[in-house]
């Protein structure tokens, strides 16, 4: 039997290995298989390698008997225990020994929800530029689509240290009213200090930009510090792809090179870079060479290939690996003007405050400690509805009461609220335990996890959607039974393995998990 940590990667990672035949097809390479994620297709199955990926591999789509067998007896690192392995009309199903892999996560909660150590000599380094936090902008001047490519940075680097993975987040923000208002959002990012060698490295940079102005600087408009041509710069490189056909004469401004200024001292204090493939090599001429992310909004997306591009043409060490995450437009929903972020933010504030009022009475929630419940409600709510969406898609945002609302599944409210009643139920449990109600905690390994063998699977299904109606429809505390406390203590386990990723999950967004409500 499996021990250890399991992980989805190292089990993809043996699947694959497993199902491709010996010797391997020379076919697109990738993976077979996937996870499943929703709630009609697990209840047959947990991993799919799809029909048409079987095709590929086989040619009639069938596979092999000996290839099968070994797939359903598959074992390794990482690797859960298998209950079956069949073909069906959508491919390859496999599902796992749910109890069994159900009895070992929940015996090592730790091991799961607990980052990944960071180190500063990683190999997995990143530079994560938000385009929308650059120059000297408030928080008025921060649009909807402009936060949305903010928070999507934010909860980006967190989810990213949490594997391990070594990220610095650039730019530093200047204006202390726009750091104010991201820490009033929960948003995690570096603040400008006092001394910048900004200016210097600024002059360099026109120096250099000089030499490949396609006019003199005497003959250009006011503001601007040279002009130059990005289409001929990226006809000389022909490795370059995915930019704009559009990208031709680019007029530099003071707030692009001072964007560069900031990217060029995060890639050169980057303590350690990741290894450079025989293509980076060639192209860097033995110079360094990190990744780059650029999350930015659709309005800025155009804008920023052409920094992406002065930095490469004024940098011959300027990274190779830049990605740009391109996030869609906001569209509001029952508006006729125009919102911004911080607009945005108060309306959302008022109608999480006066949901509270109606809910707890207006004397209730004038407590001191409501102010912060009600920050964090509202940071909840505005990220999960920033964030439900995916982010290459338009989202619409509905400005009514019913986005904020505790009922539905998907919003910041009930995630919090949720956290909320874990919290009540914990406490409930430890003061039965000082009234001498119930028995203390057993070590875990004493659980009887057996007691949940039907409920534990059906919870596994329904987890992402149906925690709320568990909790309703099972009595998790009960009557002070002895010949009951086996089962409340498998349950309580159940319930804490669902706090704790509850948690790591907040975690990522900087989001505070609730004990009250």
């Amino acid at each position: 039997m499996a021990t250890g940590r399991f992980g989805v990667g190292e089990t993809l990672g043996a699947l694959n290995a497993a199902l491709r035949p010996p010797p391997p097809p020379s076919g697109p390479g990738g993976s077979v298989w996937f996870k499943e994620n929703s709630a009609r297709n697990l209840r047959s199955r947990d991993f799919l390698a799809p029909r048409g990926a079987l095709q590929a591999l086989f040619g009639d789509g069938q596979v092999p008997k000996d290839i099968l067998d070994g797939v359903a007896a598959l074992e390794g690192p990482g690797v859960p225990p298998i209950q079956k392995c069949t073909q069906t009309q959508a491919g390859l199903a496999l599902q796992l020994e749910r109890p069994t892999v159900f009895e070992q996560v929940l015996s090592s909660l730790r091991g799961y929800v607990a980052p990944q150590p960071t180190s500063s000599t990683s190999e997995h380094s990143i530079i994560l530029d938000c385009v929308s936090l650059h120059g000297p902008k408030g928080p008025d001047a921060l649009s909807l689509s402009q936060l949305r490519a903010v928070l999507v940075a934010d909860h980006l680097a967190q989810a990213l240290r949490t594997q391990g993975v070594t990220v610095y987040q650039v730019p530093a923000v200047q204006d202390p009213g726009l750091r104010d208002f991201l820490q009033q959002l929960k948003v995690s990012w570096p603040s400008a200090s006092e001394t910048s060698s900004a200016p210097e490295s600024t002059v360099a940079l026109k120096e250099v930009l000089r030499d490949h102005a396609a006019v003199p600087t005497e003959d250009l408009p006011p503001g601007v510090v040279c002009k130059v041509s990005l289409k001929e710069f990226l006809e000389q490189q022909p490795g370059l792809e995915g930019f704009d056909p559009n990208l031709d004469i680019c007029l530099v401004t003071e707030d692009q090179l001072g964007a560069l200024t900031e990217l060029q001292e995060a890639a050169q204090h980057h303590p350690r870079n990741v290894p450079l493939s025989h293509s980076d090599a060639e192209s860097s001429a033995g110079g360094t060479a990190c990744s780059v992310i650029h999350v930015v909004s659709c309005e800025e997306a155009f804008q920023q290939q052409k920094v992406d591009l002065l930095w490469r043409l004024v940098d011959a060490n300027a990274p190779s690996r830049q990605k740009h995450l391109v996030c869609g437009p906001v569209k509001v929903v029952g508006s006729p003007t125009p919102l911004s972020a911080p607009q945005y933010y108060r309306l959302r504030q008022s109608q999480m405050r006066e949901a509270s009022v109606l809910k707890y009475g207006v004397d209730f929630v004038q407590d001191d400690s409501w102010n912060e419940i009600i920050g964090a409600l509202t940071s909840a709510a505005v990220k999960f509805e920033m964030l439900s969406t995916a982010h290459r898609s338009q989202m619409s945002l509905d400005l009514e009461h019913t986005s904020i609302s505790t009922k539905g599944t998907k919003s910041g409210a009930f995630v919090m609220y949720n956290c909320a009643r874990l919290a009540t139920l914990f406490d409930g449990y430890q003061r039965g335990v000082e009234q001498g109600l119930y028995p203390a905690f057993p070590d875990v390994s004493e659980l009887d996890f057996s007691l949940l063998r039907d409920e534990v699977c059906k919870f596994l299904v329904h987890l992402s959607m149906d925690f709320s109606s568990y909790y309703n429809r099972v009595h998790i505390l009960g009557e002070p039974q002895p010949h009951l406390f086996g089962q409340m203590f498998a349950r309580l386990q159940l319930m804490r393995a669902v706090q704790e990723v509850f948690h790591s999950a907040l975690a990522t967004l900087h989001l505070p998990p609730l004990s009250q409500i």
